[in-house]
């Protein structure tokens, strides 16, 4: 008496839903991974203490007034454009990049103001940036 079948039957193994399955998960980490985004300027925030701190003769600051007109050294620019920004933060900082730029914006000021000021800053390589903030009471 002969248990086994006499016949072997053919085994296929059908890839077509295990490559499905992993062009999915491929897609999946496609959309869910989220690169890091790196910023030129590093910006030191700073401190709200009740001292101020004393200003020295290497800092540059930038004044912005809640309609988006730009001051450096509480003088004030002709225009809002980015050359003119430019153009003065060159002649202040005499082409050193080692220099402190305090930007002071008023709560109002436009966003775009605050970022044109920032750029104007990081293009002539002054990388050294400090928000001005007031102390909350």
């Amino acid at each position: 008496m002969n248990l086994k079948p006499d016949r072997e039957d053919n085994v296929e193994l059908n890839l077509t839903p295990l490559i499905d399955v992993v062009f999915l998960l491929l897609i999946f980490f496609m959309v869910s991974t989220t690169f890091e985004k790196q910023a030129k300027l590093k910006i030191q925030l700073p401190d709200s203490t009740a001292q101020a701190e004393v200003q020295n003769d290497k800092s540059i600051v930038i004044g912005i007034d809640a309609k988006g007109h730009y001051f450096i050294n509480d003088r004030q620019l002709v225009n809002t454009s980015l050359d003119t920004l430019k153009t003065a933060l060159k002649q202040v900082s005499s082409g050193k990049t080692d220099m402190l730029v305090i930007l002071r914006a008023d709560a109002k000021t436009p966003h775009q103001s605050v970022v044109t000021a920032m750029d104007a800053a990081s293009q002539l390589g002054l990388v050294k940036l400090s928000i001005a903030t007031l102390q909350s009471q």
